[in-house]
């Protein structure tokens, strides 16, 4: 037995990236099904004291962590993640699919290429249940095994991939852009790609902070199947994510209730229509959140409604919020310039208001947010990259 245990499941990608963490640091674990053992499932529970939040790692001291980042799985451990190089072609911020994307092109052409991941890589992607509409895939693909092959598929030799650390800051000079990063070093490249994507919103109401990742969450797929059986959970929003996640979470619970600030669903027709159709998904309309509070074991949703703004109150077991994505560019405020939402704002040709660094993916102000176009987006931005770098050592020949 190993004095490390992963309590998960198979369908979990967060569990996947948490043992990639220790085969990639040559660490041994056991990994327990919670699902195919009620005695793993018994001990997950009595160690958040009710809650079956997974992955649960549990380490030979006795002490826990629940759902931890590769970075809280680092610092428990005494490892710190390093840069294995001082300078690079390229550095790219974000290991979502625009990352990813970018470090195999960089690759092929030989370039050295840092990504650089402040959780792990994959993106949002990774915790996406199912996808429909990338290319190659006419029946679909998981996410979690879709970020898996664009991670193989970017671990080139050439290519160095850090997780668990943020950039702190950028700045350029009239060579190179410096990095300076969480784990201490500072790390020069010749060019910079920012792919760092976007993150859900939350509604920022009273009693919402001390709820999240228990009661409230934002991925039905990473904590929806812990609620199986549940009576009635929550969702709050009416867009094209707000519908795929309550029919999924409509499969597993016996009442799915939406809560839409708008008069009605914004999402695609076809997923308005497979939403209404479902007898366990109530729709309500004209809605505000306004305070969450919990009651033993459930979760109280208050919140007015329809041209009065009449009071009500749901009693749920659980809440799952999607309501939008913010740009995840606060690393870069003062240094980029950003567009009011705070997206990265880039020429034509993916540059940045900084020399040497561009922008692709979901964090550029335009993008369309889709998997596809991420992919598309960074291919496009990569073709100014490659002529910044191939400028920089035809200079260099040429002072030889």
């Amino acid at each position: 037995m190993s004095t490390i245990t992963v309590y998960g499941a198979d369908w979990c990608s967060d569990c996947l990236r948490t043992k990639r963490f220790f085969t990639s640091h040559g660490l041994d674990f056991d990994f327990v099904d919670v699902e195919a053992s009620p005695a793993a499932e018994a001990e997950v529970r009595r160690l958040q004291k009710g809650e079956r939040r997974i992955p649960a790692v549990v380490f030979g001291d006795g002490s826990h962590l629940v759902e931890p980042t590769h970075q809280e799985l680092g610092e428990k451990l005494g490892i710190t993640a390093r840069a294995e190089r001082d300078e690079y072609d390229l550095a790219v911020i974000g290991g979502g699919p625009a990352g990813l994307t970018a470090a195999i092109y960089a690759d092929r052409q030989g370039f050295s290429t840092l990504v650089i991941d402040a959780a792990s890589f994959g993106g949002q992607v990774a915790t996406t249940k199912r996808i429909d509409n990338y290319p190659g895939f006419p029946d679909g693909i998981g996410g979690g095994s879709l970020s898996e092959t664009f991670l193989a598929h970017a671990d080139g030799e050439n290519t160095d991939l850090l997780s668990a650390t943020t950039v702190l800051g950028l700045s350029s000079g009239t060579d190179e852009v410096a990095l300076a990063l969480s784990n201490g070093q500072t790390v020069r490249a010749k060019t910079v790609m920012v792919a760092t994507g976007t993150t859900y919103r939350s509604l920022e109401v009273d009693g919402e902070a001390g709820l999240l990742g228990r009661r409230i969450h934002f991925c039905s797929t990473c904590d929806g199947p812990a609620y199986r059986g549940a009576r009635r959970l929550v969702v709050v929003g009416g867009g094209n994510s707000a519908c795929e996640e309550a029919l999924f979470l409509a499969s597993l619970v016996d009442e799915v209730v939406m809560l839409q600030n708008l008069p009605q669903l914004t999402a695609d027709i076809v997923l308005r229509q497979r939403v209404l159709a479902d007898p366990a998904i109530t729709v309500i309309t004209d809605t505000a959140v306004t305070r969450f509070s919990e009651d033993e074991d459930s979760v109280l949703v208050d919140f007015v409604h329809g041209r009065d703004s009449a009071d009500d109150r749901i009693r749920a077991d659980g809440v799952f919020e999607f309501i939008g994505l913010r740009a995840n560019s606060g690393s870069f405020v003062g240094a980029l310039e950003l567009d009011t939402q705070g997206y990265v704002c880039t020429d034509a040709g993916h540059a940045t208001s900084m020399p040497r660094v561009f922008a692709a993916g979901d964090v550029r102000s335009g993008s369309t947010k889709q998997l596809a176009s991420a992919a598309g987006d960074a291919v496009s931005c990569f073709m100014g990259v490659r002529d910044r770098v191939l400028a920089d050592c035809e200079r260099s020949l040429e002072t030889v």
